[in-house]
Protein backbone atom coordinates (compact mmCIF):
# COMPACT_ATOMS: atom_id res chain seq x y z
CA UNK A 1 0.00 0.00 0.00
CA UNK A 2 1.53 3.19 -0.96
CA UNK A 3 1.93 6.07 1.55
CA UNK A 4 -1.00 7.93 -0.08
CA UNK A 5 -2.93 5.38 0.51
CA UNK A 6 -2.51 4.28 3.70
CA UNK A 7 -2.78 7.97 4.33
CA UNK A 8 -6.33 8.40 2.85
CA UNK A 9 -7.15 4.85 4.80
CA UNK A 10 -5.94 6.31 7.68
CA UNK A 11 -8.65 9.37 7.33
CA UNK A 12 -11.00 6.86 6.94
CA UNK A 13 -10.71 5.29 10.15
CA UNK A 14 -10.98 9.03 11.48
CA UNK A 15 -13.85 10.06 10.07
CA UNK A 16 -15.55 7.03 11.00
CA UNK A 17 -14.08 6.87 14.59
CA UNK A 18 -15.53 10.20 15.00
CA UNK A 19 -19.11 9.22 13.57
CA UNK A 20 -19.13 6.04 15.56
CA UNK A 21 -16.77 6.79 18.59
CA UNK A 22 -17.86 3.05 20.35
CA UNK A 23 -16.64 1.70 17.13
CA UNK A 24 -12.69 0.88 17.55
CA UNK A 25 -10.25 1.12 14.95
CA UNK A 26 -10.17 -2.81 14.36
CA UNK A 27 -13.85 -3.06 14.27
CA UNK A 28 -14.43 -0.48 11.34
CA UNK A 29 -15.31 -3.28 8.11
CA UNK A 30 -13.14 -3.22 5.24
CA UNK A 31 -16.28 -1.94 2.98
CA UNK A 32 -16.68 0.82 5.18
CA UNK A 33 -13.16 1.99 4.46
CA UNK A 34 -13.53 1.39 1.43
CA UNK A 35 -16.74 3.76 1.07
CA UNK A 36 -15.49 6.06 3.00
CA UNK A 37 -11.75 6.41 1.44
CA UNK A 38 -13.70 6.18 -1.91
CA UNK A 39 -16.05 9.24 -0.98
CA UNK A 40 -12.91 11.23 0.64
CA UNK A 41 -10.94 11.01 -2.74
CA UNK A 42 -13.89 11.60 -5.43
CA UNK A 43 -16.76 13.08 -3.18
CA UNK A 44 -18.02 16.58 -3.52
CA UNK A 45 -17.69 18.67 -0.01
CA UNK A 46 -20.78 17.50 2.18
CA UNK A 47 -21.57 14.50 -0.16
CA UNK A 48 -23.19 11.88 2.10
CA UNK A 49 -21.62 8.49 1.82
CA UNK A 50 -23.77 5.57 1.26
CA UNK A 51 -22.58 2.41 3.30
CA UNK A 52 -24.14 -1.27 2.92
CA UNK A 53 -23.76 -4.58 3.45
CA UNK A 54 -21.89 -4.44 7.18
CA UNK A 55 -22.37 -5.79 9.82
CA UNK A 56 -22.44 -2.72 12.15
CA UNK A 57 -23.52 0.42 10.29
CA UNK A 58 -26.98 0.27 7.64
CA UNK A 59 -27.44 4.43 7.58
CA UNK A 60 -26.03 7.29 4.92
CA UNK A 61 -23.13 8.61 6.78
CA UNK A 62 -22.47 12.97 6.20
CA UNK A 63 -18.84 13.81 6.16
CA UNK A 64 -18.20 16.90 7.15
CA UNK A 65 -17.93 19.65 5.00
CA UNK A 66 -14.80 21.20 5.43
CA UNK A 67 -13.36 17.65 6.04
CA UNK A 68 -14.54 16.05 2.90
CA UNK A 69 -13.45 19.53 0.62
CA UNK A 70 -10.12 19.60 1.75
CA UNK A 71 -9.53 16.02 2.01
CA UNK A 72 -10.66 15.74 -1.44
CA UNK A 73 -7.75 18.29 -2.51
CA UNK A 74 -5.00 16.77 -0.26
CA UNK A 75 -6.26 13.05 -1.33
CA UNK A 76 -6.07 13.34 -4.97
CA UNK A 77 -2.75 14.64 -4.80
CA UNK A 78 0.52 12.36 -4.33
CA UNK A 79 2.58 15.62 -4.02
CA UNK A 80 0.61 16.51 -0.97
CA UNK A 81 0.82 12.98 1.17
CA UNK A 82 2.40 15.21 4.12
CA UNK A 83 -0.53 17.43 3.74
CA UNK A 84 -3.08 14.26 4.42
CA UNK A 85 -1.35 13.13 6.90
CA UNK A 86 -1.16 16.65 8.76
CA UNK A 87 -5.30 16.77 7.89
CA UNK A 88 -5.81 13.71 9.20
CA UNK A 89 -3.83 14.57 12.56
CA UNK A 90 -5.67 17.95 12.50
CA UNK A 91 -9.51 15.93 12.41
CA UNK A 92 -7.92 13.43 15.01
CA UNK A 93 -7.95 15.79 18.25
CA UNK A 94 -9.43 15.10 21.82
CA UNK A 95 -12.71 15.06 21.14
CA UNK A 96 -13.07 15.06 25.06
CA UNK A 97 -12.82 17.75 27.36
CA UNK A 98 -9.91 18.26 29.33
CA UNK A 99 -10.22 18.18 33.38
CA UNK A 100 -8.92 21.30 33.65
CA UNK A 101 -11.79 22.85 31.46
CA UNK A 102 -14.10 20.32 32.97
CA UNK A 103 -13.34 21.76 36.33
CA UNK A 104 -13.33 25.27 34.15
CA UNK A 105 -17.07 24.06 32.93
CA UNK A 106 -18.52 23.38 36.66
CA UNK A 107 -17.10 26.40 37.96
CA UNK A 108 -18.95 28.55 36.13
CA UNK A 109 -22.26 27.02 37.30
CA UNK A 110 -21.38 25.85 40.89
CA UNK A 111 -18.99 27.63 43.69
CA UNK A 112 -16.57 25.72 45.04
CA UNK A 113 -16.32 21.67 45.79
CA UNK A 114 -12.90 21.95 43.95
CA UNK A 115 -12.47 17.68 45.17
CA UNK A 116 -15.90 16.88 43.96
CA UNK A 117 -15.86 18.74 40.88
CA UNK A 118 -12.24 17.09 40.23
CA UNK A 119 -13.35 13.61 40.94
CA UNK A 120 -16.03 14.07 38.08
CA UNK A 121 -13.50 15.33 35.65
CA UNK A 122 -11.01 13.02 36.18
CA UNK A 123 -14.29 10.64 35.67
CA UNK A 124 -14.78 11.70 32.42
CA UNK A 125 -11.49 11.86 30.67
CA UNK A 126 -10.96 8.41 31.94
CA UNK A 127 -13.66 7.47 29.92
CA UNK A 128 -11.70 8.55 26.96
CA UNK A 129 -8.70 7.01 27.95
CA UNK A 130 -10.17 3.58 27.67
CA UNK A 131 -11.32 4.12 24.81
CA UNK A 132 -7.72 4.58 23.70
CA UNK A 133 -6.27 1.84 25.19
CA UNK A 134 -5.90 -1.58 22.54
CA UNK A 135 -7.64 -4.59 23.41
CA UNK A 136 -8.00 -7.01 25.15
CA UNK A 137 -6.37 -4.46 27.99
CA UNK A 138 -9.06 -2.29 27.61
CA UNK A 139 -11.70 -4.53 28.04
CA UNK A 140 -9.74 -5.35 31.90
CA UNK A 141 -10.20 -1.68 32.92
CA UNK A 142 -13.14 -0.52 34.61
CA UNK A 143 -14.46 2.76 35.81
CA UNK A 144 -13.41 3.71 39.22
CA UNK A 145 -16.91 4.46 40.91
CA UNK A 146 -17.61 7.42 43.26
CA UNK A 147 -19.08 8.20 46.14
CA UNK A 148 -20.03 12.24 47.35
CA UNK A 149 -20.57 12.77 50.57
CA UNK A 150 -21.95 16.08 51.99
CA UNK A 151 -24.57 18.16 53.64
CA UNK A 152 -27.89 19.29 52.06
CA UNK A 153 -27.83 21.74 49.35
CA UNK A 154 -23.61 21.72 49.41
CA UNK A 155 -24.10 21.02 44.86
CA UNK A 156 -23.98 16.88 45.11
CA UNK A 157 -27.37 17.31 42.91
CA UNK A 158 -26.54 20.57 41.27
CA UNK A 159 -22.94 18.63 40.12
CA UNK A 160 -24.82 15.84 38.54
CA UNK A 161 -27.22 18.35 36.74
CA UNK A 162 -23.91 20.23 34.55
CA UNK A 163 -21.91 16.71 34.55
CA UNK A 164 -25.29 15.48 32.02
CA UNK A 165 -24.76 18.31 29.94
CA UNK A 166 -21.11 18.24 29.69
CA UNK A 167 -21.00 14.32 29.35
CA UNK A 168 -22.00 13.62 25.19
CA UNK A 169 -23.05 10.05 26.57
CA UNK A 170 -26.38 8.51 28.12
CA UNK A 171 -26.76 9.51 31.41
CA UNK A 172 -29.34 9.02 34.28
CA UNK A 173 -30.12 10.08 37.60
CA UNK A 174 -32.10 8.30 40.19
CA UNK A 175 -33.28 8.59 43.33
CA UNK A 176 -32.17 5.71 45.35
CA UNK A 177 -35.82 6.61 47.59
CA UNK A 178 -37.65 4.86 44.53
CA UNK A 179 -36.43 1.58 44.52
CA UNK A 180 -37.59 1.48 48.79
CA UNK A 181 -41.10 3.07 48.85
CA UNK A 182 -42.59 0.86 46.30
CA UNK A 183 -42.86 -2.99 47.16
CA UNK A 184 -41.06 -4.92 49.42
CA UNK A 185 -37.90 -4.60 48.14
CA UNK A 186 -38.66 -1.30 46.39
CA UNK A 187 -38.93 -0.91 42.42
CA UNK A 188 -36.34 -3.30 40.22
CA UNK A 189 -33.50 -1.92 40.13
CA UNK A 190 -32.78 -3.43 36.73
CA UNK A 191 -35.04 -0.73 35.70
CA UNK A 192 -32.37 1.67 36.52
CA UNK A 193 -30.37 0.20 33.46
CA UNK A 194 -33.62 -0.28 31.10
CA UNK A 195 -34.03 3.91 31.84
CA UNK A 196 -30.53 4.51 30.59
CA UNK A 197 -30.85 2.39 27.68
CA UNK A 198 -33.92 4.66 26.83
CA UNK A 199 -32.00 7.78 27.52
CA UNK A 200 -29.16 6.49 24.72
CA UNK A 201 -31.50 5.60 22.26
CA UNK A 202 -33.28 9.19 22.56
CA UNK A 203 -29.57 10.66 22.33
CA UNK A 204 -28.67 8.26 19.52
CA UNK A 205 -31.51 9.03 17.38
CA UNK A 206 -30.72 12.52 17.68
CA UNK A 207 -27.13 12.47 16.98
CA UNK A 208 -28.56 10.63 13.60
CA UNK A 209 -31.18 13.03 12.63
CA UNK A 210 -28.50 15.49 13.37
CA UNK A 211 -25.88 13.42 10.87
CA UNK A 212 -28.68 13.16 8.54
CA UNK A 213 -30.59 16.50 8.55
CA UNK A 214 -29.59 17.48 5.21
CA UNK A 215 -31.49 13.81 3.95
CA UNK A 216 -33.97 14.41 5.81
CA UNK A 217 -34.91 17.70 4.65
CA UNK A 218 -34.25 17.21 1.24
CA UNK A 219 -36.39 14.24 1.26
CA UNK A 220 -38.99 16.43 3.22
CA UNK A 221 -39.41 19.16 0.41
CA UNK A 222 -39.50 16.67 -2.52
CA UNK A 223 -41.94 14.77 -0.97
CA UNK A 224 -44.45 18.21 -0.02
CA UNK A 225 -43.23 18.66 -3.95
CA UNK A 226 -45.12 15.46 -5.38
CA UNK A 227 -47.86 16.03 -2.86
CA UNK A 228 -48.51 19.73 -4.49
CA UNK A 229 -47.48 18.93 -7.97
CA UNK A 230 -47.59 15.34 -8.30
CA UNK A 231 -44.86 13.31 -9.22
CA UNK A 232 -45.24 13.37 -12.63
CA UNK A 233 -44.91 17.44 -12.84
CA UNK A 234 -42.59 18.79 -15.73
CA UNK A 235 -39.35 19.77 -14.04
CA UNK A 236 -39.35 23.51 -14.73
CA UNK A 237 -43.25 23.47 -12.71
CA UNK A 238 -41.58 21.44 -10.00
CA UNK A 239 -38.31 23.94 -9.91
CA UNK A 240 -40.89 27.02 -9.62
CA UNK A 241 -42.96 25.43 -6.83
CA UNK A 242 -39.72 24.45 -5.04
CA UNK A 243 -38.36 28.55 -5.40
CA UNK A 244 -42.26 28.97 -3.91
CA UNK A 245 -41.75 26.08 -0.84
CA UNK A 246 -38.21 27.65 -0.03
CA UNK A 247 -39.90 31.13 0.55
CA UNK A 248 -42.52 30.24 2.35
CA UNK A 249 -45.50 31.12 0.08
CA UNK A 250 -46.57 27.95 0.01
CA UNK A 251 -47.17 27.26 3.81
CA UNK A 252 -50.90 27.68 3.37
CA UNK A 253 -51.83 25.36 0.44
CA UNK A 254 -53.61 22.32 1.85
CA UNK A 255 -52.50 18.44 0.96
CA UNK A 256 -53.47 15.28 2.58
CA UNK A 257 -50.71 12.90 4.15
CA UNK A 258 -50.56 9.74 5.70
CA UNK A 259 -49.92 10.07 9.61
CA UNK A 260 -47.47 8.41 10.69
CA UNK A 261 -47.23 5.30 13.00
CA UNK A 262 -47.39 5.82 16.53
CA UNK A 263 -44.56 3.45 18.68
CA UNK A 264 -44.67 1.93 21.76
CA UNK A 265 -46.32 -1.98 22.59
CA UNK A 266 -48.35 -2.31 26.15
CA UNK A 267 -46.28 -4.73 26.99
CA UNK A 268 -42.52 -5.38 26.20
CA UNK A 269 -39.99 -7.66 26.93
CA UNK A 270 -38.10 -4.97 29.15
CA UNK A 271 -40.61 -4.50 31.59
CA UNK A 272 -40.84 -7.01 34.00
CA UNK A 273 -42.96 -4.97 36.80
CA UNK A 274 -44.88 -1.93 35.88
CA UNK A 275 -46.49 0.26 38.59
CA UNK A 276 -50.06 1.12 38.08
CA UNK A 277 -50.09 4.63 37.20
CA UNK A 278 -47.55 3.55 34.36
CA UNK A 279 -49.79 1.15 33.45
CA UNK A 280 -52.95 3.70 33.01
CA UNK A 281 -51.03 6.30 30.53
CA UNK A 282 -49.38 3.70 28.32
CA UNK A 283 -53.68 2.10 27.64
CA UNK A 284 -54.42 5.57 27.45
CA UNK A 285 -51.55 6.08 24.95
CA UNK A 286 -52.36 2.68 23.06
CA UNK A 287 -56.22 3.63 22.67
CA UNK A 288 -55.80 7.07 21.67
CA UNK A 289 -52.85 6.77 19.27
CA UNK A 290 -53.51 6.89 15.57
CA UNK A 291 -54.10 4.62 13.50
CA UNK A 292 -51.06 3.57 10.87
CA UNK A 293 -52.25 4.45 7.16
CA UNK A 294 -54.57 7.19 8.94
CA UNK A 295 -54.88 10.04 6.37
CA UNK A 296 -55.71 13.86 7.11
CA UNK A 297 -55.82 17.18 5.22
CA UNK A 298 -53.99 19.51 6.69
CA UNK A 299 -51.98 23.03 5.68
CA UNK A 300 -48.00 22.70 4.43
CA UNK A 301 -46.66 24.21 7.65
CA UNK A 302 -48.94 21.59 9.98
CA UNK A 303 -47.89 18.74 7.44
CA UNK A 304 -44.35 19.05 7.73
CA UNK A 305 -43.36 17.72 11.17
CA UNK A 306 -45.29 14.64 10.08
CA UNK A 307 -43.46 14.36 6.86
CA UNK A 308 -40.33 14.86 8.55
CA UNK A 309 -40.97 12.27 10.54
CA UNK A 310 -41.84 9.64 8.11
CA UNK A 311 -38.64 10.45 6.34
CA UNK A 312 -36.37 9.90 9.87
CA UNK A 313 -38.34 6.24 10.13
CA UNK A 314 -37.49 5.58 6.57
CA UNK A 315 -34.08 6.64 6.90
CA UNK A 316 -32.74 5.83 10.26
CA UNK A 317 -32.47 1.95 10.69
CA UNK A 318 -34.16 1.47 13.95
CA UNK A 319 -31.54 -1.51 14.53
CA UNK A 320 -28.74 0.53 13.78
CA UNK A 321 -30.38 2.89 16.63
CA UNK A 322 -31.00 -0.31 19.27
CA UNK A 323 -27.49 -1.67 18.26
CA UNK A 324 -25.61 1.63 18.59
CA UNK A 325 -27.18 2.70 21.89
CA UNK A 326 -26.85 -0.13 23.75
CA UNK A 327 -22.64 0.10 22.67
CA UNK A 328 -22.90 3.49 24.04
CA UNK A 329 -24.70 2.57 27.58
CA UNK A 330 -22.01 -0.42 27.78
CA UNK A 331 -18.67 1.87 26.88
CA UNK A 332 -20.05 5.30 28.02
CA UNK A 333 -22.93 4.79 30.71
CA UNK A 334 -23.33 6.97 33.47
CA UNK A 335 -25.50 6.46 36.24
CA UNK A 336 -25.87 9.08 39.04
CA UNK A 337 -28.15 7.45 42.17
CA UNK A 338 -28.62 10.41 44.80
CA UNK A 339 -30.13 10.12 48.33
CA UNK A 340 -28.42 6.93 48.80
CA UNK A 341 -28.14 7.11 52.89
CA UNK A 342 -31.54 7.21 52.55
CA UNK A 343 -31.14 3.42 51.80
CA UNK A 344 -28.63 3.05 54.51
CA UNK A 345 -29.48 2.18 58.29
CA UNK A 346 -27.55 3.27 61.14
CA UNK A 347 -25.65 0.40 63.60
CA UNK A 348 -27.32 1.98 66.37
CA UNK A 349 -30.61 1.47 64.78
CA UNK A 350 -30.16 -1.77 62.91
CA UNK A 351 -32.25 -4.55 64.69
CA UNK A 352 -31.91 -7.29 62.06
CA UNK A 353 -32.37 -7.31 58.41
CA UNK A 354 -33.86 -4.43 56.82
CA UNK A 355 -35.63 -5.22 53.82
CA UNK A 356 -36.65 -1.76 52.22
CA UNK A 357 -32.82 -0.60 52.93
CA UNK A 358 -30.48 -3.73 52.58
CA UNK A 359 -32.31 -5.30 50.02
CA UNK A 360 -32.33 -2.60 48.17
CA UNK A 361 -28.24 -2.50 48.52
CA UNK A 362 -27.96 -6.09 47.90
CA UNK A 363 -29.74 -5.34 44.21
CA UNK A 364 -27.11 -3.00 43.63
CA UNK A 365 -24.28 -4.89 44.30
CA UNK A 366 -24.36 -7.14 41.39
CA UNK A 367 -25.13 -4.22 38.87
CA UNK A 368 -22.48 -1.71 40.06
CA UNK A 369 -19.88 -4.42 39.87
CA UNK A 370 -21.18 -5.68 36.77
CA UNK A 371 -23.97 -8.15 35.16
CA UNK A 372 -25.94 -8.56 32.82
CA UNK A 373 -29.32 -6.74 32.47
CA UNK A 374 -31.81 -7.80 30.05
CA UNK A 375 -34.59 -4.87 27.83
CA UNK A 376 -36.31 -4.67 25.54
CA UNK A 377 -33.54 -3.74 22.98
CA UNK A 378 -31.38 -6.31 23.86
CA UNK A 379 -28.90 -7.69 26.80
CA UNK A 380 -26.66 -4.26 28.51
CA UNK A 381 -23.32 -5.36 30.13
CA UNK A 382 -22.60 -3.16 32.91
CA UNK A 383 -18.76 -3.54 33.73
CA UNK A 384 -17.46 -0.53 32.04
CA UNK A 385 -20.74 1.52 33.55
CA UNK A 386 -19.53 4.30 36.09
CA UNK A 387 -22.04 5.13 39.01
CA UNK A 388 -21.73 8.19 40.90
CA UNK A 389 -23.53 8.16 43.62
CA UNK A 390 -24.10 10.83 46.76
CA UNK A 391 -25.45 11.21 49.97
CA UNK A 392 -26.10 13.36 53.07
CA UNK A 393 -25.12 10.93 55.71
CA UNK A 394 -26.74 12.67 58.56
CA UNK A 395 -28.45 9.55 60.25
CA UNK A 396 -25.51 7.43 59.11
CA UNK A 397 -22.04 7.03 58.16
CA UNK A 398 -21.08 5.94 55.05
CA UNK A 399 -19.07 2.95 56.84
CA UNK A 400 -23.08 1.73 58.00
CA UNK A 401 -23.57 0.37 54.10
CA UNK A 402 -22.58 -3.13 53.33
CA UNK A 403 -19.33 -3.74 53.09
CA UNK A 404 -19.88 -5.17 49.50
CA UNK A 405 -21.17 -1.91 48.59
CA UNK A 406 -18.19 0.42 49.95
CA UNK A 407 -16.04 -1.98 48.20
CA UNK A 408 -17.62 -0.93 44.69
CA UNK A 409 -17.62 2.39 45.20
CA UNK A 410 -13.88 2.96 45.79
CA UNK A 411 -13.41 7.07 45.15
CA UNK A 412 -15.00 9.32 48.01
CA UNK A 413 -15.15 13.08 48.27
CA UNK A 414 -16.50 15.24 51.16
CA UNK A 415 -18.11 18.17 49.52
CA UNK A 416 -17.89 21.06 52.44
CA UNK A 417 -20.40 22.59 54.01
CA UNK A 418 -21.40 26.32 52.38
CA UNK A 419 -20.26 29.46 54.56
CA UNK A 420 -21.15 32.89 54.33
CA UNK A 421 -18.61 33.62 52.01
CA UNK A 422 -19.55 30.59 49.81
CA UNK A 423 -23.31 31.98 49.60
CA UNK A 424 -22.36 35.63 48.65
CA UNK A 425 -20.56 33.92 45.73
CA UNK A 426 -23.40 31.63 45.00
CA UNK A 427 -25.28 34.84 44.47
CA UNK A 428 -22.50 37.00 42.26
CA UNK A 429 -20.39 34.15 40.43
CA UNK A 430 -22.63 31.42 38.48
CA UNK A 431 -24.10 32.86 34.86
CA UNK A 432 -27.80 32.14 35.71
CA UNK A 433 -27.36 32.74 39.56
CA UNK A 434 -30.71 33.55 41.48
CA UNK A 435 -30.54 36.90 41.43
CA UNK A 436 -29.94 37.20 37.78
CA UNK A 437 -33.54 34.68 37.08
CA UNK A 438 -35.42 37.07 39.19
CA UNK A 439 -34.05 40.31 37.14
CA UNK A 440 -34.57 38.49 34.04
CA UNK A 441 -38.52 37.23 35.16
CA UNK A 442 -39.24 40.97 35.77
CA UNK A 443 -38.02 42.56 32.78
CA UNK A 444 -40.30 40.78 30.95
CA UNK A 445 -42.93 43.46 32.92
CA UNK A 446 -40.55 46.01 31.92
CA UNK A 447 -39.22 46.69 35.52
CA UNK A 448 -34.98 46.80 35.99
CA UNK A 449 -34.65 44.89 39.42
CA UNK A 450 -30.89 46.50 40.87
CA UNK A 451 -29.65 44.85 43.84
CA UNK A 452 -26.78 46.76 45.57
CA UNK A 453 -23.56 44.88 47.15
CA UNK A 454 -24.58 45.52 50.51
CA UNK A 455 -27.87 43.76 50.02
CA UNK A 456 -26.39 40.68 48.22
CA UNK A 457 -23.90 40.56 51.41
CA UNK A 458 -27.07 40.93 53.80
CA UNK A 459 -28.80 38.03 52.21
CA UNK A 460 -25.79 35.51 52.15
CA UNK A 461 -25.51 36.76 55.79
CA UNK A 462 -29.54 36.14 57.24
CA UNK A 463 -29.47 33.04 54.73
CA UNK A 464 -26.26 32.11 57.03
CA UNK A 465 -27.30 32.66 60.37
CA UNK A 466 -30.71 30.49 59.72
CA UNK A 467 -28.83 27.74 58.91
CA UNK A 468 -26.66 27.97 62.03
CA UNK A 469 -29.63 28.00 64.38
CA UNK A 470 -32.33 25.96 62.32
CA UNK A 471 -31.89 23.40 59.86
CA UNK A 472 -28.82 23.48 57.15
CA UNK A 473 -30.11 23.15 53.71
CA UNK A 474 -27.22 25.08 52.41
CA UNK A 475 -28.12 27.18 49.40
CA UNK A 476 -31.92 26.62 49.24
CA UNK A 477 -32.37 28.71 51.66
CA UNK A 478 -31.31 31.59 49.29
CA UNK A 479 -34.37 30.66 47.67
CA UNK A 480 -36.91 30.94 50.58
CA UNK A 481 -35.07 34.53 51.76
CA UNK A 482 -34.93 35.73 48.09
CA UNK A 483 -38.74 34.94 47.56
CA UNK A 484 -39.23 37.15 51.19
CA UNK A 485 -37.45 39.94 49.84
CA UNK A 486 -39.26 40.10 46.14
CA UNK A 487 -42.76 39.21 46.92
CA UNK A 488 -43.84 42.91 46.77
CA UNK A 489 -41.95 43.31 44.19
CA UNK A 490 -42.97 40.94 42.38
CA UNK A 491 -46.75 41.35 43.26
CA UNK A 492 -47.04 44.80 42.29
CA UNK A 493 -44.73 45.25 39.41
CA UNK A 494 -47.25 45.59 37.08
CA UNK A 495 -48.79 48.58 38.54
CA UNK A 496 -45.53 50.09 39.28
CA UNK A 497 -44.42 49.68 35.61
CA UNK A 498 -47.89 51.42 34.28
CA UNK A 499 -47.48 54.20 37.24
CA UNK A 500 -44.02 55.04 36.01
CA UNK A 501 -45.09 54.98 32.55
CA UNK A 502 -47.46 57.51 33.36
CA UNK A 503 -45.20 59.64 35.32
CA UNK A 504 -42.90 62.58 33.75
CA UNK A 505 -39.73 60.23 33.64
CA UNK A 506 -41.57 57.35 32.03
CA UNK A 507 -43.20 59.95 29.27
CA UNK A 508 -39.31 60.82 28.76
CA UNK A 509 -38.30 57.34 27.68
CA UNK A 510 -36.67 56.18 31.02
CA UNK A 511 -36.90 52.90 32.79
CA UNK A 512 -38.33 52.06 35.25
CA UNK A 513 -36.04 50.95 38.19
CA UNK A 514 -36.35 49.28 41.69
CA UNK A 515 -33.18 49.46 43.72
CA UNK A 516 -33.02 46.58 46.44
CA UNK A 517 -30.94 47.74 48.97
CA UNK A 518 -29.92 46.75 52.58
CA UNK A 519 -32.12 48.26 54.40
CA UNK A 520 -34.91 46.75 52.59
CA UNK A 521 -33.53 43.24 53.03
CA UNK A 522 -33.03 44.11 56.93
CA UNK A 523 -36.97 45.40 56.73
CA UNK A 524 -38.36 42.02 55.31
CA UNK A 525 -36.41 39.79 57.00
CA UNK A 526 -34.95 41.42 60.54
CA UNK A 527 -38.34 40.59 62.45
CA UNK A 528 -38.37 37.15 61.42
CA UNK A 529 -34.79 36.68 62.51
CA UNK A 530 -35.69 38.07 65.87
CA UNK A 531 -38.71 35.64 66.78
CA UNK A 532 -37.99 32.07 68.27
CA UNK A 533 -39.82 30.91 65.74
CA UNK A 534 -37.74 30.42 61.98
CA UNK A 535 -40.27 28.26 61.04
CA UNK A 536 -40.88 30.02 57.62
CA UNK A 537 -37.36 29.68 56.76
CA UNK A 538 -38.05 25.92 56.96
CA UNK A 539 -38.66 24.04 53.80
Amino acid sequence: MTRSARAARQLASVICRQMHPQVNAGQVPLALHDSITHGVRTGAPGQHLRVANTRLLHTTLPVHQEAAGEAKEVATSADSVESLENLVESIEEEPSMTPAKVVEALDRYIVGQPEAKRAVAIALRNRWRRHKVPSPLKEEIVPKNILMIGPTGCGKTEIARRLAKLADAPFIKVEATKFTEVGFHGRDVDQIIRDLVDAAIVLTRQKLRTRMQAQIQEAVENKILDLLTGEEARKDTRETFRDLFRKGELDDRVVEIELPERRGNLFDSGSHSMPLNELVIKVDKMFGKQRAGEKRSMKVSEARPYIEELEQERLINQDTVAREAILAVESDGIVFIDEIDKIVSSSESRHGADASSEGVQRDLLPIIEGSMVSTKYGNVNTDHILFVCSGAFHSCKPSDMLAELQGRLPIRVNLKGLTREDLYRILTEPESNMLVQQQALLSTEGLDVHFTDAAIKEIAAVAADVNRTVDNIGARRLHTIIERIMDPISFSAPDTVAEHARSKEGKDGAKCQVVVDKEEVTERVSSLLDKADLSKFVL
